[in-house]
């Protein structure tokens, strides 16, 4: 779609075509299907935990891993750019929605990497650091950090 357009009417035709492939697109920014830990487990399984907070079973008994919400911080936090920031991108690849919504996907995961790397509390558990050698929440094998993914899918991405 890249060229140049004289007059307004040119311009609100390729506006429009951009709209309507962009509505039939969805990209998708996460742990994919694959991304999957050495033994198997989904990577998005582990991230959703991790969000939300999960009971764990051990020897010495049950207890809560807290919720630490990286992807509802990073959503939170740069959900107000990304309006401005799609229509930079769109601009600038001249309205090629592909590869402006590609482009997109890779800094939305470098926002979630960052939220990731960025997030301290709830602190962990002093067992833990013990354990681990530091206090990072979700830093261990860096492995899920490693695993974030983007894609641009056809339809909802459902």
């Amino acid at each position: 779609m890249a060229g140049v357009m004289k007059g307004g009417r040119a311009l609100q035709a390729h506006l429009q075509q951009a709209v309507e492939k962009l509505q039939t697109k969805t990209l998708r920014v996460g742990f994919l299907e694959g991304a999957t830990y050495p033994d198997g487990t989904p990577v998005a399984q582990v991230a959703a935990l991790n969000e939300f907070g999960h009971t764990v079973a051990a020897d010495e008994g049950e207890y809560f891993v807290l919720p630490r919400p990286f992807f509802r911080n990073m959503i939170h936090e740069n959900k107000a750019g990304w309006g401005a920031a799609l229509g930079a991108v769109l601009k600038s690849t001249g309205y090629d929605v592909d590869k402006a919504l590609a482009t997109m996907g890779l800094g939305m995961e470098d926002q979630l990497q960052e939220s990731i790397r960025q997030l301290t509390s709830p602190p962990l558990a002093e067992s833990t650091i013990a354990r681990k050698g530091f206090d990072k929440p979700l830093i261990d094998s860096s492995h899920m950090i490693n695993s974030t993914g983007s894609d641009v899918v056809e339809g909802s991405g459902e």
